[in-house]
């Protein structure tokens, strides 16, 4: 990954309007990565703004926070086009946190944003539980110019770990199931491409 003067990340140079993507699955690090550049952002005295979805509830309303504990000061909208109207003029560096729970049109608001001359720092899931893209993800990896694809670790085999399992009573949930189902550990596990189990309801009836 490139390095520079300002910030030490890509696309870190005040008034070069760019977006970076930090992806994987649940478990892999990406909010710790964001954060980690949100604070060297500051170090190089930068103005920084952090948005997350309110449905995303599980650490406050007003912070953002890695499952390692760190934690940064964060706005919670309903819509992502609240972010536009409160991202302040001074503000260089604008994190979003959860993006795969935003609407597309999270896509033009980045491209907006980068337009604009603002650094738009971007973490989500780019697969939900069933392997599947997810929201608006597969759109921003296309549209950034940084992208970087962290891996968790598969709790079945100790492989590296590109996917989430969702875990309801402690078996793999139906692919008939809800996309979005907001929860940690109590919910979901890493796990690499051969142990990623996702039934069919009908198949698992018709075996019963």
């Amino acid at each position: 990954m490139g390095m520079n003067e300002s910030g030490g990340e890509p696309g870190a140079s005040v008034g070069n309007g760019s977006i970076e993507v930090v992806t994987g699955s649940m478990f892999s690090g990406k909010t710790e990565e964001v954060l980690r550049r949100l604070r060297r952002a500051r170090i190089a005295r930068q103005q920084v703004q952090v948005f997350k979805p309110k449905l995303d509830v599980r650490f406050g309303r007003d912070k953002v926070k890695s499952h390692s504990g760190a934690e940064f000061q964060a706005t919670a909208v309903e819509a992502c086009a609240e972010i536009l109207d409160r991202v302040k003029t001074d503000t260089t560096v604008v994190a979003i946190d959860e993006a795969q729970f935003f609407d597309p049109d999270l896509t033009r608001i980045c491209d907006r944003l980068a337009q604009r001359g603002v650094r738009v720092i971007v973490a989500g899931l780019d697969q939900d539980f069933r392997g599947e893209p997810f929201g608006p993800m597969p759109l921003l990896l296309a549209q950034a110019e940084h992208v970087h694809k962290l891996h968790a670790i598969c709790i079945v085999c100790g492989q590296a770990a590109s996917r989430t399992q969702r875990m309801i009573d402690g078996r793999p949930a139906f692919y008939e199931a809800p996309i979005v189902l907001v929860g940690g550990s109590e919910s979901y596990e890493a796990r690499c491409r051969d142990h990623h189990e996702v039934p069919h309801q009908a198949e698992m009836l018709a075996e019963d």
